[in-house]
């Protein structure tokens, strides 16, 4: 029965957030956000130019988490915390071959202990 339901399913980042909900709450629905899409973003890193109608859905799917992520991130006061939520999401990124936006995030991490990590993490930043 369930499908019938041409529904799309409910992700965690089409959840509508309570504005102010604080930094580490923040931090904590990035974290729960990248989790979830990473499965998407692997898939979109292998699709190289096949053009078919599920890539296309992962790939809006894998958008749609990271624009909200950062969307959220820039509401983040604490500058640790922000640093720290823009790791995960230039991780999630990296996964999906996106690499121009990761390289524009990475840029934002101001924390330099967090910067060498991610460095080490996903060295095809270096450049």
């Amino acid at each position: 029965m369930w499908r019938l339901n041409k529904n799309k399913r409910k992700e965690i980042w089409d959840e509508d957030v309570q504005w102010p909900i604080g930094d580490i709450k923040a931090a904590n629905k990035i974290r729960d956000i990248c989790r979830s899409a990473v499965d998407s973003a692997e898939k979109v890193a292998g699709f190289a130019d096949r053009d078919t109608r599920k890539n296309k859905c992962e790939a809006e799917r894998y958008e749609r988490a990271a624009k909200i992520a950062m969307e959220i991130a820039i509401k983040i006061s604490d500058d640790l915390l922000r640093d720290t939520s823009l790791r995960e999401i230039v991780s999630l990124c990296v996964k999906a071959n996106d690499l121009k936006t990761a390289r524009i995030l990475f840029r934002a991490i101001h924390a330099v202990s967090i910067r060498e990590d991610v460095l080490t993490d996903h060295p095809v930043l270096r450049q």
